[in-house]
Protein backbone atom coordinates (compact mmCIF):
# COMPACT_ATOMS: atom_id res chain seq x y z
CA UNK A 1 0.00 0.00 0.00
CA UNK A 2 1.33 3.21 -0.94
CA UNK A 3 0.84 5.35 2.83
CA UNK A 4 0.55 8.62 0.96
CA UNK A 5 -2.93 8.22 -0.20
CA UNK A 6 -4.39 8.91 -3.09
CA UNK A 7 -4.00 13.13 -2.08
CA UNK A 8 -0.28 14.02 -3.20
CA UNK A 9 -1.57 14.51 -7.39
CA UNK A 10 0.98 17.45 -7.97
CA UNK A 11 4.16 16.20 -7.91
CA UNK A 12 7.61 18.52 -6.99
CA UNK A 13 8.28 19.24 -10.76
CA UNK A 14 4.59 20.90 -11.00
CA UNK A 15 4.45 23.08 -8.14
CA UNK A 16 5.09 26.84 -7.88
CA UNK A 17 5.34 29.28 -5.64
CA UNK A 18 2.46 31.95 -5.65
CA UNK A 19 1.06 34.93 -3.70
CA UNK A 20 -2.68 35.06 -3.98
CA UNK A 21 -4.18 38.20 -5.23
CA UNK A 22 -7.73 39.65 -3.92
CA UNK A 23 -9.57 37.72 -6.93
CA UNK A 24 -7.60 34.20 -5.76
CA UNK A 25 -9.06 35.32 -2.04
CA UNK A 26 -12.30 36.27 -3.20
CA UNK A 27 -12.31 32.57 -5.36
CA UNK A 28 -10.85 30.52 -1.97
CA UNK A 29 -13.54 32.10 0.58
CA UNK A 30 -16.36 30.67 -1.73
CA UNK A 31 -14.66 27.35 -2.35
CA UNK A 32 -14.38 26.91 1.32
CA UNK A 33 -18.13 27.47 1.35
CA UNK A 34 -18.91 24.93 -1.01
CA UNK A 35 -19.55 23.80 -4.36
CA UNK A 36 -23.12 23.52 -5.84
CA UNK A 37 -24.51 20.18 -6.93
CA UNK A 38 -24.57 21.19 -10.73
CA UNK A 39 -22.92 19.63 -13.96
CA UNK A 40 -20.88 22.98 -14.26
CA UNK A 41 -20.22 23.90 -10.71
CA UNK A 42 -17.01 26.15 -11.71
CA UNK A 43 -19.35 28.49 -13.69
CA UNK A 44 -21.43 28.52 -10.66
CA UNK A 45 -19.35 29.51 -8.08
CA UNK A 46 -17.38 32.19 -10.51
CA UNK A 47 -21.20 33.49 -11.25
CA UNK A 48 -20.82 34.54 -7.20
CA UNK A 49 -18.31 36.75 -7.58
CA UNK A 50 -17.88 37.54 -11.47
CA UNK A 51 -15.71 35.67 -12.79
CA UNK A 52 -15.94 33.24 -15.71
CA UNK A 53 -15.65 29.46 -15.93
CA UNK A 54 -12.44 29.70 -17.51
CA UNK A 55 -10.80 32.59 -15.24
CA UNK A 56 -11.84 30.35 -11.89
CA UNK A 57 -10.03 27.07 -13.62
CA UNK A 58 -7.21 28.73 -14.61
CA UNK A 59 -6.80 30.28 -11.01
CA UNK A 60 -7.68 27.16 -9.42
CA UNK A 61 -5.29 25.47 -11.39
CA UNK A 62 -2.40 27.39 -9.95
CA UNK A 63 -3.83 27.09 -6.35
CA UNK A 64 -3.64 23.77 -6.28
CA UNK A 65 -0.27 23.51 -8.24
CA UNK A 66 1.07 26.18 -5.39
CA UNK A 67 -0.50 23.66 -2.95
CA UNK A 68 -3.09 26.60 -1.21
CA UNK A 69 -5.38 24.42 -2.28
CA UNK A 70 -4.66 20.49 -0.74
CA UNK A 71 -7.94 18.92 -2.32
CA UNK A 72 -11.82 19.73 -3.52
CA UNK A 73 -13.99 17.30 -2.89
CA UNK A 74 -16.25 15.29 0.01
CA UNK A 75 -16.40 16.46 3.46
CA UNK A 76 -17.91 13.74 4.80
CA UNK A 77 -18.54 12.91 8.69
CA UNK A 78 -17.05 10.08 10.15
CA UNK A 79 -19.38 9.01 12.84
CA UNK A 80 -22.39 9.66 10.59
CA UNK A 81 -20.98 6.82 8.29
CA UNK A 82 -20.40 4.32 10.76
CA UNK A 83 -16.88 5.22 12.02
CA UNK A 84 -15.70 5.32 15.28
CA UNK A 85 -13.00 8.42 15.70
CA UNK A 86 -11.33 10.30 18.17
CA UNK A 87 -8.59 12.81 19.15
CA UNK A 88 -5.28 11.34 20.45
CA UNK A 89 -2.93 12.64 22.37
CA UNK A 90 0.84 10.99 22.94
CA UNK A 91 3.99 11.77 24.76
CA UNK A 92 7.38 10.78 23.09
CA UNK A 93 11.34 11.87 24.04
CA UNK A 94 12.05 14.31 21.88
CA UNK A 95 15.10 12.32 19.96
CA UNK A 96 11.92 9.10 18.62
CA UNK A 97 8.82 11.47 17.80
CA UNK A 98 9.94 11.96 14.35
CA UNK A 99 10.04 7.80 13.80
CA UNK A 100 7.34 7.45 15.97
CA UNK A 101 5.10 9.73 14.52
CA UNK A 102 5.89 7.74 11.04
CA UNK A 103 4.65 4.56 12.57
CA UNK A 104 1.65 6.10 14.12
CA UNK A 105 0.22 8.01 10.64
CA UNK A 106 0.90 4.57 8.67
CA UNK A 107 -2.71 3.61 9.96
CA UNK A 108 -5.21 4.62 7.50
CA UNK A 109 -7.21 5.67 9.82
CA UNK A 110 -4.96 8.60 10.92
CA UNK A 111 -6.38 11.70 8.80
CA UNK A 112 -4.22 14.49 11.11
CA UNK A 113 -0.80 14.63 12.98
CA UNK A 114 0.98 17.14 14.30
CA UNK A 115 3.59 17.91 16.62
CA UNK A 116 2.32 20.30 19.35
CA UNK A 117 4.26 22.69 21.95
CA UNK A 118 3.50 20.45 25.57
CA UNK A 119 4.55 17.49 27.00
CA UNK A 120 2.41 15.38 25.28
CA UNK A 121 3.62 16.56 22.24
CA UNK A 122 2.38 14.15 19.65
CA UNK A 123 -1.29 15.12 18.61
CA UNK A 124 -4.01 12.57 16.09
CA UNK A 125 -7.20 11.99 14.90
CA UNK A 126 -7.77 8.17 14.96
CA UNK A 127 -10.91 6.31 12.88
CA UNK A 128 -11.26 2.87 12.78
CA UNK A 129 -14.75 1.33 10.34
CA UNK A 130 -17.58 -0.31 11.56
CA UNK A 131 -16.87 -3.54 11.65
CA UNK A 132 -13.34 -3.26 13.05
CA UNK A 133 -11.95 -6.19 14.99
CA UNK A 134 -10.12 -4.11 17.08
CA UNK A 135 -12.32 -0.62 18.20
CA UNK A 136 -10.61 2.28 18.78
CA UNK A 137 -9.49 1.75 22.25
CA UNK A 138 -7.02 -1.16 21.01
CA UNK A 139 -6.26 0.26 17.82
CA UNK A 140 -4.87 3.03 19.97
CA UNK A 141 -3.54 0.86 22.32
CA UNK A 142 -1.60 -0.91 19.27
CA UNK A 143 -0.39 2.69 17.92
CA UNK A 144 0.82 3.37 21.74
CA UNK A 145 3.18 -0.05 22.16
CA UNK A 146 4.68 -0.10 18.79
CA UNK A 147 5.72 3.56 18.70
CA UNK A 148 6.79 3.53 21.84
CA UNK A 149 4.71 5.95 23.43
CA UNK A 150 5.16 6.90 27.48
CA UNK A 151 1.56 8.02 27.82
CA UNK A 152 -1.09 8.26 25.32
CA UNK A 153 -4.61 9.91 26.15
CA UNK A 154 -7.70 8.68 23.93
CA UNK A 155 -9.88 12.32 23.83
CA UNK A 156 -12.74 11.67 22.29
CA UNK A 157 -16.33 14.08 21.37
CA UNK A 158 -18.49 14.59 24.36
CA UNK A 159 -20.00 17.13 22.66
CA UNK A 160 -19.93 19.02 20.03
CA UNK A 161 -20.40 22.57 19.69
CA UNK A 162 -19.24 23.58 15.96
CA UNK A 163 -16.89 22.18 13.39
CA UNK A 164 -16.66 24.36 10.41
CA UNK A 165 -13.09 25.25 8.97
CA UNK A 166 -12.99 28.23 6.71
CA UNK A 167 -10.25 30.71 6.59
CA UNK A 168 -10.76 34.23 5.81
CA UNK A 169 -9.02 34.78 3.20
CA UNK A 170 -9.98 38.36 2.22
CA UNK A 171 -8.90 39.63 5.82
CA UNK A 172 -12.23 41.57 6.36
CA UNK A 173 -13.23 39.55 9.25
CA UNK A 174 -12.27 40.76 13.16
CA UNK A 175 -9.94 38.03 15.00
CA UNK A 176 -12.46 38.80 17.57
CA UNK A 177 -16.05 38.77 15.20
CA UNK A 178 -18.60 36.48 16.49
CA UNK A 179 -21.51 34.92 14.48
CA UNK A 180 -24.73 37.05 14.37
CA UNK A 181 -27.16 34.17 14.87
CA UNK A 182 -24.77 30.87 15.48
CA UNK A 183 -25.31 27.82 14.02
CA UNK A 184 -26.39 24.73 15.76
CA UNK A 185 -23.95 22.02 15.93
CA UNK A 186 -23.94 19.29 12.80
CA UNK A 187 -25.83 16.39 13.56
CA UNK A 188 -24.31 12.97 13.40
CA UNK A 189 -26.63 11.17 10.89
CA UNK A 190 -30.00 9.51 10.70
CA UNK A 191 -29.05 6.45 11.97
CA UNK A 192 -29.37 4.87 8.49
CA UNK A 193 -26.14 2.97 7.73
CA UNK A 194 -24.91 3.18 4.17
CA UNK A 195 -25.58 0.65 2.10
CA UNK A 196 -23.20 -0.84 -0.81
CA UNK A 197 -24.46 1.27 -3.61
CA UNK A 198 -23.98 4.61 -1.37
CA UNK A 199 -20.13 3.23 -0.30
CA UNK A 200 -19.85 3.06 -4.28
CA UNK A 201 -21.03 6.63 -4.35
CA UNK A 202 -18.75 7.68 -1.52
CA UNK A 203 -15.70 6.49 -3.18
CA UNK A 204 -15.95 8.61 -5.74
CA UNK A 205 -16.85 11.44 -4.16
CA UNK A 206 -14.28 11.29 -1.34
CA UNK A 207 -11.81 11.85 -4.97
CA UNK A 208 -10.12 15.45 -5.99
CA UNK A 209 -12.56 16.90 -8.36
CA UNK A 210 -11.04 17.59 -11.94
CA UNK A 211 -10.49 20.64 -13.06
CA UNK A 212 -12.32 20.65 -15.64
CA UNK A 213 -15.78 22.10 -17.23
CA UNK A 214 -18.07 19.17 -15.93
CA UNK A 215 -16.23 17.45 -13.89
CA UNK A 216 -18.97 15.35 -12.06
CA UNK A 217 -19.88 13.91 -15.76
CA UNK A 218 -16.84 12.44 -15.58
CA UNK A 219 -17.11 10.83 -12.51
CA UNK A 220 -20.84 9.49 -13.35
CA UNK A 221 -19.16 7.77 -16.37
CA UNK A 222 -17.04 6.27 -13.95
CA UNK A 223 -18.89 5.37 -11.70
CA UNK A 224 -21.49 4.14 -14.63
CA UNK A 225 -24.46 6.33 -13.63
CA UNK A 226 -26.25 9.45 -14.93
CA UNK A 227 -24.66 12.73 -13.91
CA UNK A 228 -28.31 13.89 -12.49
CA UNK A 229 -28.15 10.30 -10.71
CA UNK A 230 -24.25 11.11 -8.67
CA UNK A 231 -25.63 14.87 -8.44
CA UNK A 232 -28.72 13.16 -6.73
CA UNK A 233 -27.06 11.45 -4.49
CA UNK A 234 -25.09 14.15 -3.31
CA UNK A 235 -28.23 15.96 -1.94
CA UNK A 236 -29.08 12.81 -0.60
CA UNK A 237 -25.64 12.45 1.69
CA UNK A 238 -26.50 16.17 2.47
CA UNK A 239 -29.89 15.52 3.79
CA UNK A 240 -28.67 12.25 5.95
CA UNK A 241 -25.84 14.29 6.99
CA UNK A 242 -23.18 11.81 5.81
CA UNK A 243 -21.80 15.09 3.61
CA UNK A 244 -21.30 18.55 5.32
CA UNK A 245 -20.56 19.69 1.91
CA UNK A 246 -18.53 19.45 -1.26
CA UNK A 247 -16.08 22.09 -0.72
CA UNK A 248 -12.01 22.96 -0.61
CA UNK A 249 -9.73 22.43 1.66
CA UNK A 250 -6.64 24.55 2.45
CA UNK A 251 -2.98 24.20 3.54
CA UNK A 252 -3.29 26.55 6.40
CA UNK A 253 0.34 27.51 6.28
CA UNK A 254 0.53 28.27 2.84
CA UNK A 255 -2.98 30.15 2.90
CA UNK A 256 -0.64 32.37 5.07
CA UNK A 257 -2.22 30.99 8.80
CA UNK A 258 0.82 30.40 9.73
CA UNK A 259 -0.42 29.97 13.80
CA UNK A 260 -2.46 26.81 14.51
CA UNK A 261 -3.58 27.20 18.23
CA UNK A 262 -5.58 24.36 19.66
CA UNK A 263 -6.63 26.55 23.18
CA UNK A 264 -7.75 24.30 25.82
CA UNK A 265 -10.00 25.28 29.00
CA UNK A 266 -10.59 24.37 32.49
CA UNK A 267 -14.38 25.04 33.07
CA UNK A 268 -16.27 23.52 35.54
CA UNK A 269 -18.65 20.47 34.59
CA UNK A 270 -21.53 23.16 35.57
CA UNK A 271 -20.51 25.55 33.16
CA UNK A 272 -19.91 23.51 30.32
CA UNK A 273 -23.28 24.16 28.56
CA UNK A 274 -22.90 28.24 28.97
CA UNK A 275 -19.17 28.18 27.68
CA UNK A 276 -19.27 25.99 25.03
CA UNK A 277 -21.54 27.76 22.79
CA UNK A 278 -20.12 31.01 23.80
CA UNK A 279 -16.72 29.96 22.83
CA UNK A 280 -18.30 28.50 19.29
CA UNK A 281 -19.62 31.59 18.44
CA UNK A 282 -16.25 33.42 17.52
CA UNK A 283 -15.74 33.02 13.92
CA UNK A 284 -12.18 32.79 14.40
CA UNK A 285 -13.02 29.30 15.99
CA UNK A 286 -13.07 26.41 13.80
CA UNK A 287 -14.01 23.73 15.93
CA UNK A 288 -15.19 23.53 19.71
CA UNK A 289 -15.72 20.30 21.33
CA UNK A 290 -15.91 18.72 25.42
CA UNK A 291 -13.14 16.16 25.74
CA UNK A 292 -12.64 13.85 29.21
CA UNK A 293 -10.19 15.20 31.40
CA UNK A 294 -7.74 12.82 33.06
CA UNK A 295 -5.28 13.44 35.77
CA UNK A 296 -1.95 14.86 34.00
CA UNK A 297 -4.42 16.59 31.33
CA UNK A 298 -7.54 18.88 33.18
CA UNK A 299 -9.15 20.90 29.83
CA UNK A 300 -12.32 19.76 29.07
CA UNK A 301 -13.03 22.59 26.06
CA UNK A 302 -11.05 22.48 23.05
CA UNK A 303 -10.89 25.37 20.51
CA UNK A 304 -8.93 25.39 17.37
CA UNK A 305 -7.80 28.92 16.36
CA UNK A 306 -6.36 29.18 12.94
CA UNK A 307 -4.61 33.19 12.13
CA UNK A 308 -1.95 35.16 10.50
CA UNK A 309 0.39 35.15 13.17
CA UNK A 310 0.74 33.77 16.89
CA UNK A 311 -0.33 37.41 18.00
CA UNK A 312 -3.76 37.21 16.36
CA UNK A 313 -4.23 33.92 17.56
CA UNK A 314 -3.69 34.82 20.86
CA UNK A 315 -5.63 38.11 20.36
CA UNK A 316 -8.32 35.99 19.64
CA UNK A 317 -7.92 33.54 22.27
CA UNK A 318 -7.91 36.36 24.84
CA UNK A 319 -11.09 38.15 23.64
CA UNK A 320 -12.54 34.56 24.27
CA UNK A 321 -11.50 34.35 28.08
CA UNK A 322 -12.49 37.89 28.71
CA UNK A 323 -16.02 37.19 26.89
CA UNK A 324 -16.88 33.95 29.11
CA UNK A 325 -14.74 35.10 32.08
CA UNK A 326 -11.90 32.36 32.02
CA UNK A 327 -9.07 35.03 32.16
CA UNK A 328 -6.92 32.90 34.41
CA UNK A 329 -4.21 31.70 32.38
CA UNK A 330 -3.21 29.06 34.70
CA UNK A 331 -6.52 27.68 33.57
CA UNK A 332 -5.54 26.99 30.21
CA UNK A 333 -3.02 26.62 27.55
CA UNK A 334 -2.39 27.26 24.04
CA UNK A 335 -0.63 24.43 22.32
CA UNK A 336 0.56 25.46 18.65
CA UNK A 337 1.38 23.27 15.77
CA UNK A 338 4.96 23.08 14.85
CA UNK A 339 5.02 20.33 12.14
CA UNK A 340 2.77 18.48 10.15
CA UNK A 341 3.23 15.10 9.90
CA UNK A 342 0.59 14.11 8.11
CA UNK A 343 -2.87 15.57 7.09
CA UNK A 344 -5.08 13.98 4.66
CA UNK A 345 -8.60 13.95 3.78
CA UNK A 346 -9.48 10.52 5.13
CA UNK A 347 -10.46 7.62 2.96
CA UNK A 348 -13.79 5.60 3.95
CA UNK A 349 -14.38 1.82 2.88
CA UNK A 350 -10.85 1.25 1.61
CA UNK A 351 -9.34 -2.22 2.56
CA UNK A 352 -6.55 -0.14 4.18
CA UNK A 353 -7.90 -0.67 7.74
CA UNK A 354 -8.63 -4.27 7.22
CA UNK A 355 -4.88 -4.75 5.82
CA UNK A 356 -3.46 -2.83 9.01
CA UNK A 357 -5.35 -5.02 11.47
CA UNK A 358 -4.06 -8.00 9.45
CA UNK A 359 -0.55 -7.06 10.27
CA UNK A 360 -1.54 -6.20 13.88
CA UNK A 361 -2.96 -9.12 14.75
CA UNK A 362 0.03 -11.21 13.22
CA UNK A 363 2.21 -9.28 14.63
CA UNK A 364 3.99 -8.31 11.60
CA UNK A 365 5.85 -4.85 11.37
CA UNK A 366 3.11 -1.77 11.19
CA UNK A 367 3.31 -0.04 8.10
CA UNK A 368 4.95 3.64 7.86
CA UNK A 369 3.78 6.58 6.36
CA UNK A 370 6.18 8.30 4.13
CA UNK A 371 6.61 11.91 4.59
Amino acid sequence: MDRRGAHMSTTASERVRHKPDEGDRELLNQLQAGLAFVRSPFAEIGSRIGMDEEEVLRRLTVLKRAEIVRQLSAIFDTRALGYESSLVAARYPEDRLFEAADIVGGHPGVSHNYRRTHAFNLWYTLAVEPDSRFGLEESMQRLHEASGAESTRLLPTLKLYKINVQLDMTGTRSIEAKEETPKPPPTRGDGVAPTDSDKAMIAVLQRDLPLEPNPFDTWAAEAGVTPDELLDACQVFVDRNYMRRFAAVLNHRKAGFGANGMAVWQVPEEDLEEIGPKMAAFQAVSHCYKRPTYPDWPYSIFTMVHARSTEACEDAIEAIAEDTGLTDPSRRAILYSTYEFKKIRLMYFTPDYREWEDLAQAGAPLPRWRR
